[in-house]
């Protein structure tokens, strides 16, 4: 996977630094020289630019990355106006952060649809949703087990959990599920809501559409994960 982050304060130097360890290409950007300097030797490459200008952007390999994380977080208004121009390049995947609701708001206006938080989240955390294709959100129990929200694969739709043997197959427990719906936030723009559907059992149905929420041991939610990226093929 390639990787692009905008903004190379402390959580996206740690987020660029870990999503280098899971053996990514990162390429991290920054206006300030003194966080290029020291990053330069922890990921792929590090660039000294611009962000919110239309012309510096330009020589960026914006095409050929898979996720572009704007954690632009000390100047808010950098923050949207970057966004805003990845937004308008159509870049494939767009996450940026958000500091405060109106800010938030702000960037849900513009259609993105993945906020982080880092007050609240990790770059740890973001590295490993990051890094597993198909994971929604993940919280890690220790070093063997985690807890992922991973989006129904077509196959199980409309399918009970008693009917897919998830237990048998894979040794995992699907916890709940939930169903994303469109809302509306205060500025009355378009906002994703998650309803969750309580605890799951045996005869709780699955649909296209919809997120399970599993607990089990990492490697047996990798093979999961590589099992559908297999069939998605």
């Amino acid at each position: 996977m390639k990787y692009i982050i905008i903004g190379l304060g402390n959580f996206g130097s740690s987020l660029a630094q870990k999503l280098t360890a899971l053996n990514n290409e990162v390429i991290g950007v920054d206006l300030r020289m003194d966080r290029i300097e020291a990053i330069k030797d922890k990921i792929t490459h590090a660039i000294n630019l611009d962000a919110t200008e239309s012309a510096a952007v330009s020589n960026l390999p914006l095409r050929d990355t898979d996720v572009v994380v704007v954690a632009i977080g000390e100047n808010q208004g950098a923050n949207v106006m970057a966004t805003a121009l990845m937004k308008k390049l159509n870049v494939k995947r767009l996450i940026s952060r958000a500091q405060q609701g109106l800010q938030e708001m702000v960037l849900e206006a513009m259609g993105v649809d993945e906020i982080i938080h880092p007050e609240e989240e990790t770059a740890e955390r973001w590295a490993k949703k990051l890094n597993m294709r198909g994971v929604v959100d993940s919280f890690e129990l220790n070093d063997d087990y985690s807890i992922v929200e991973i989006q129904v694969p077509n196959e199980y739709d409309n399918k009970t959990l008693k009917e897919i043997r998830f237990r048998e197959d894979y040794d995992l427990i699907i916890l709940t599920t939930m169903k994303v719906t469109e809302g509306k936030n205060d500025l009355g723009c378009a906002k994703k809501i998650t309803n969750i559907k309580g605890v799951a059992s045996a005869e709780t149905k699955l649909y296209k559409g919809d997120i399970m929420v599993i607990y089990g041991n990492k490697k047996d939610i990798r093979k999961l994960l590589e099992d559908q990226e297999k069939k998605d093929r």
